[in-house]
């Protein structure tokens, strides 16, 4: 099973737990051990083709515990 995050419009990336947002979808599994494999090799960056501040990564990180 996957998890979709999303980069919006407005360029905010945000997790889509419904799958249904509009916006550029990037998948990692539902697991926080794919969210810090994401963040070291900086796949959500080339996903979405650009730079994702450390303060993103933060509150995706709350976000995924909440949903986990």
């Amino acid at each position: 099973e996957l998890m979709r995050v999303l980069k919006t419009a407005e360029d905010d990336i945000i997790l889509d737990i419904t799958g249904k947002k509009n916006g550029r979808g990037a998948y990692l599994c539902i697991s926080y051990e794919c969210l810090k494999k994401a963040r070291k090799n900086r796949g959500l960056e080339r996903s979405f083709k650009m730079r994702i501040p450390d303060e993103v990564y933060e509150e995706l990180e709350r976000e995924f515990e909440e949903n986990e």
